[in-house]
């Protein structure tokens, strides 16, 4: 392979690793995302409980945004429990519930802290690797160069 064909090889890998970095952070932004939603449904289930109906309060409807409403029933809640199904459980019966959820929610987001650490981890040696491949190719086009 001549020096030609060896620099264009090494700008190909960087060009791969420059798009693999940017892959990998989305999916550390889409993992603070979720556990900022996860931290959001935490305290508003630890709210529940002191909440009273009639009590006014913001709804979020998403993108920042959120709606004054009154609490009709707050001795209700829904709860998902897989595959998009919800049931509905009494505030008395859910009290216990709420605490599983909270640490079932504990324990989600302990996990996306996890992968997020190990995207960490990927991206520092992606970024290790790509500048090694930089040197070598700058090496590589000084010399030819000079």
């Amino acid at each position: 392979m001549n020096k030609d064909e060896e620099l264009s090889k090494y700008l190909a890998q960087i060009e791969q690793y420059k798009e693999q970095l940017s892959s990998l952070e989305m999916q550390l932004q889409y993992l603070q995302a979720a556990i900022s939603d996860y931290d959001k449904g935490k305290i508003t289930l630890k709210n529940l409980e002191e909440t009273d109906d009639k009590t006014e309060i913001l709804v979020p409807i998403g993108g920042s945004t959120y709606i004054s409403a009154t609490a009709n029933d707050t001795k209700k809640v829904l709860f998902d429990i897989g595959s998009g199904t919800v049931t509905e459980k009494k505030i008395g019966d859910a009290i216990k519930k709420i605490g599983d959820a909270i640490k079932k929610i504990d324990e989600r987001i302990e996990d996306l802290h996890k992968t997020q650490e190990n995207l960490k981890s990927l991206m520092e040696k992606l970024q290790s690797e790509a500048m090694e491949i930089s040197t070598k190719a700058q090496t590589l086009y000084a010399e030819q160069q000079g």
